[in-house]
């Protein structure tokens, strides 16, 4: 590798995906998915940990110093209402830092995504450990985070009914009399959410693991010019070891087999993790086959927004056929 390399450009999109990532507590549907919705005190450690690495690889010790004195203070801090939880998400956070950190160091080689895959494994072996070590029942835990999430839940009521008591909103609503069962809809839709998230949880978790590694990794490429790996792919070349659709096929193993009943939380969570990489993975196929530019780039990005259950469907499916018919090996069709 490459000790020292100008730095990557292009800030535009990571300062988008940054703002994104912060502003997980101002968004209601987002508060009541993402597991961590503080996502600072998930990059504030990784970017650490990345900084360190650079040190130890003749980079800058000041960034180093900087964003370790940061992190401590981060972990040191006490979240707001975050009651037992907040012991839970610093915790986590601390032992996925460490961990990328000690894949980095031991396999320099590998790419980011193998080392955050590693990482994000290793947290929760020493979570799972923590827990048979310590005693810890697996149903408290598992109140904590249902408490957390009825906590963001009631919050979020509690600011919709005071914005949909104002005088502006009643107005509003007498005007478009349509509006009032959309919101209905809407509120009945935000009610599942909890139970939905609750059972997905670790899943989600490792999801939003992999996405703020890969945002600290190149968030430290860009602020140093010491290299500590590749630099992240585009989105048409996402691809991953192929004998991770293992894990697929497990997942849905404990679903459908009668006898696997009390693992089908397991299942349900395999097949949630896996299920959402191969379907990035689909979009990539996908986006290598249009070659979107430009505007029709940022129309094909709108498009998968507002249409996502059909084309989640759809990229799952490309990305699960990706594994046997490698459709990027192929010649890119002529229009």
């Amino acid at each position: 590798m490459t000790a020292s390399a100008p730095r990557e450009r292009g800030w535009r999109r990571l300062i988008v995906a940054l703002l994104l990532a912060l502003a997980v507590p101002l968004v209601a549907i987002l508060r009541l998915i993402v597991p961590i919705e503080q996502t600072i005190v998930l990059i504030a450690p990784a970017m650490a940990v990345c900084a360190l690495i650079g040190w130890l690889q003749g980079g800058r010790l000041w960034l180093a110093a900087v964003w370790m004195g940061l992190a401590a203070w981060i972990l040191s801090t006490s979240l707001p209402d975050g009651g037992a939880f907040q012991m839970l998400t610093k915790g986590w956070a601390t032992v996925l830092a460490a961990a990328f950190g000690i894949v980095s160091a031991v396999a320099p080689r590998r790419t980011f995504l193998t080392r955050a895959l590693s990482a994000t494994a290793m947290a929760f072996a020493v979570a799972a450990t923590l827990i048979v070590a310590l005693r810890v029942s697996p149903a408290s835990i598992s109140q904590h985070i249902t408490n957390e999430l009825a906590r963001r839940y009631a919050a979020s009521e509690a600011e919709w009914e005071a914005r949909t008591s104002s005088p502006e909103w009643k107005a509003l609503t007498e005007k478009y009399p349509e509006a009032v069962a959309m919101v209905d809809q809407g509120e009945a839709q935000m009610r599942a959410i909890p139970s939905f998230s609750a059972q997905l949880f670790p899943a989600l978790l490792a999801l939003e693991s992999l996405a703020l590694l890969g945002l600290a990794w190149s968030l430290y490429h860009r602020a140093s010019r010491t290299r500590i790996g590749r630099p992240l792919q585009p989105l048409s070349a996402f691809r991953f070891n192929d004998q991770m659709v293992w894990g697929v096929v497990v997942g849905v193993t404990i679903l459908i087999l009668p006898t696997l009943r009390e693992a089908q939380g397991v299942g349900l969570n395999l097949v949630g993790f896996f299920g959402v990489l191969y379907a990035l993975r689909g979009l990539g196929v996908l986006d290598w086959f249009l070659a979107p530019r430009g505007i029709v780039r940022v129309l094909f990005f709108i498009a998968i927004f507002l249409a996502w259950p059909v084309v989640s469907v759809f990229s799952l499916g490309l990305g699960l056929g990706d594994t046997w018919i490698d459709w990027r090996g192929r010649a890119r069709p002529a229009a």
